[in-house]
Parts: structure tokens; C-alpha cells; sequence
């Protein structure tokens, strides 16, 4: 699929840490004119020169059908969710925004005859049964949370609609996700962005999780570009559909809190771990990826150094003009 391919896109979950950067980026692509920004709610950060945007609930079947219609959308972004931490505050919820969202996404797509839908799923749905090291695609699908349950949930009702009824669905597990263009939003790797933040202002940050506890993570503009890759990939090519391994670096907070060091040699660090330690415990220390570098061509661009440099930096600039 090229740009000249999709009439409309519709973006779900678009005022949060992924769908602000993505919105922004398909709107580059597509033009602003053909994307869609749609969230229960937008913060005033939210810029009102994006692209066209909705209020809208993904529980609510009636409310995401009429989006659809008035807008002529054939394509969606499915990032409306609750992530781990929040998802573990109120397990019920998680269910209902993450799974019924979704089924009523999938079941839309199905009525109108979408041409696509892009689903990202986690990390979290690999548990502490499955390897922590080079955690391959294929292996044991036990979360702990009801997060990664309802992405588990995720994996298997898309990859339903597509052998029952050929919508083609496509995922992506993502790692920790490091971003410079909105706060995060209540996941297990909150600190490695958190901690940017404090670096500058306060130049100290109390860690929630241990010093040694090494995770996948990515960078944000790598997230965007391989999201949209696989979304543009040729289907005949996809040996997956739902559950692409994607990764872009293993780190722990030890190791970030010293490349910070070296750009701000005053910035401190304690730990004080809490209840999202047992989340991240559950998690893989490092992840194989090496189906989705073969299907589609996926390249991480960013290392620890280069996302660390490029963040400040960054995160500086808005400093400078008031906006951080």
C-alpha cells in the first residue's frame, strides 16, 4: 500500500503518547486532510491545526460506525487503550476500553469493508514463563496483568476476523516507548521518559522501578516508521498478522540515568521501586524481532546514545521557549 492508496484514516487514541506523533506523521504523508484524529478527549496541547478531529468513545459501536461514515474512512489505527499500570487500577476497564474497543473496531471494518486495520499490540503479553532473553516470536503467552491480557485477547480476535471474514488486520508488539511529544500515560516504562523531564527541570529523579531492570524499549520516531512500514507492506510478503515482535534497544534505568550523565553530569538518580516492578519483572529483558526485520524490512535508527541525545535536546528547546 503507497500513499495514493488510502482515501481516509481514522486514528483512534489519537491524543496520547503514540497517536499524537502518528497522527501527525500520517498527516505528512497522506495529507492533513485525509487523517483523522478521534479521543474521548484532547488536551489543550492537543494543536488545533492538526488534522480533522472527533470526540469519540471505542465502546460506543453506534458513535464509531457514524465516524466512519461521515468521514469516508477506510483505514484505521486502533490506538485507544489502557495501559499496564492503569490497567491493573482498574482491571475492569481495561477490559471493556482494550477488548470491546476493539471487537467494535474489528466489527466495523467487517460492516463497511475496510481496507485496513492497524492494531499495535505489547510486550506485555509475554509473561514469566516465556525466555527473557531473545524472547522469540513464537513462545508461551502467559501475562500477569490484565493488560497484556486484553493484548493477548487482542492478538487472537484479530487474527479471528481476518481468517473468518478477510479484514486484514496488523499488529505490532511494542516495547517501553521513549517520546519527547506528549507525557506518558500510565504504562510500566513511564520512567524512561519521566525521567527526561526531571533531568532538566529538577535535575534528580526517584525511579519507580530497580536500577537493574533491563527492558526493550524504543524510540518514538522508529515506533512511528515501523508502524507505518508494516502498514504499507506488501500483505503477500506478512507471514504474521497481529503479533509482530519489535524492538529497538534493552536497557535499565541505571544505564539511561548514566547517558543522561553524560549530557547533564549534575543530574542524580535514587529507586524506589514499586508495584510496577512485579509488572516489569514479568517482562522480557530483550526481544527477538528478526520476523519482522525479514517480512517487512524493519530497522530500529536509534540506539541508547542517539535517542538520549535527541531527546534532550529536544525536551530542551521546549524548555527554552516555556512549552516544556
Amino acid at each position: 500500500m503507497s500513499a495514493s492508496d488510502i482515501a481516509r484514516i481514522l486514528v483512534t487514541g489519537a491524543a496520547g503518547q503514540v497517536g499524537c506523533a502518528l497522527v501527525a506523521a500520517l498527516g505528512r504523508r497522506y495529507g492533513p486532510a485525509n487523517v483523522v484524529a478521534a479521543d474521548i478527549k484532547f488536551p489543550p496541547s492537543f494543536s488545533e491545526s492538526s488534522p480533522p478531529r472527533v470526540r469519540l468513545d471505542v465502546t460506543d459501536r453506534e458513535a464509531l460506525a457514524q465516524v466512519v461514515q461521515a468521514h469516508r474512512i477506510d483505514t484505521i489505527y486502533h490506538l485507544a487503550a489502557i495501559l499496564s499500570a492503569n490497567g491493573e487500577k482498574n482491571p475492569q476497564a481495561c477490559w471493556q476500553v482494550n477488548v470491546g474497543g476493539l471487537l467494535n473496531v474489528l466489527e466495523v471494518a467487517r460492516e463497511y469493508s475496510l481496507r485496513r486495520v492497524i492494531c499495535p499490540s505489547s510486550m506485555a503479553v509475554f509473561g514469566p514463563d516465556a525466555p527473557r532473553q531473545g524472547t522469540p516470536q513464537d513462545t508461551l503467552l502467559h501475562p500477569t496483568t490484565m493488560y497484556g491480557v486484553t493484548k493477548v485477547s487482542g492478538e487472537l480476535l484479530g487474527e479471528y476476523y481476518f481468517r473468518r471474514y478477510g479484514v486484514d488486520v496488523r499488529g505490532i508488539r511494542y516495547p517501553g516507548i521513549i517520546s519527547s511529544e506528549a507525557r506518558p500515560g500510565g504504562g510500566t516504562t513511564d520512567y524512561a521518559v519521566e525521567i527526561f523531564y526531571a533531568a532538566l527541570q529538577e535535575r534528580r529523579y526517584t525511579c519507580f522501578l530497580r536500577e537493574d531492570t533491563v527492558l526493550p524499549m524504543i524510540y518514538m520516531p522508529d515506533v512511528i516508521e515501523g508502524t507505518i512500514q508494516l502498514a504499507e507492506a506488501d500483505p503477500a510478503r506478512l507471514t504474521r498478522h497481529t503479533d509482530y515482535n519489535m524492538t529497538g534497544f534493552s536497557i535499565a534505568p541505571r544505564d539511561l540515568a548514566a547517558e543522561i550523565q553524560r549530557h547533564l553530569p549534575d543530574f542524580e538518580i535514587a529507586y524506589a521501586p514499586d508495584a510496577r516492578q512485579a509488572i516489569a519483572d514479568s517482562w522480557p529483558a530483550a526481544i527477538d524481532d528478526r520476523v519482522a526485520r525479514r517480512d517487512w524490512g524493519w530497522r530500529p535508527r536509534h540506539d541508547l546514545a542517539a535517542m538520549t541525545a535527541d531527546m534532550l535536546a529536544k525536551l530542551a528547546a521546549r524548555q527554552r521557549a516555556g512549552s516544556l
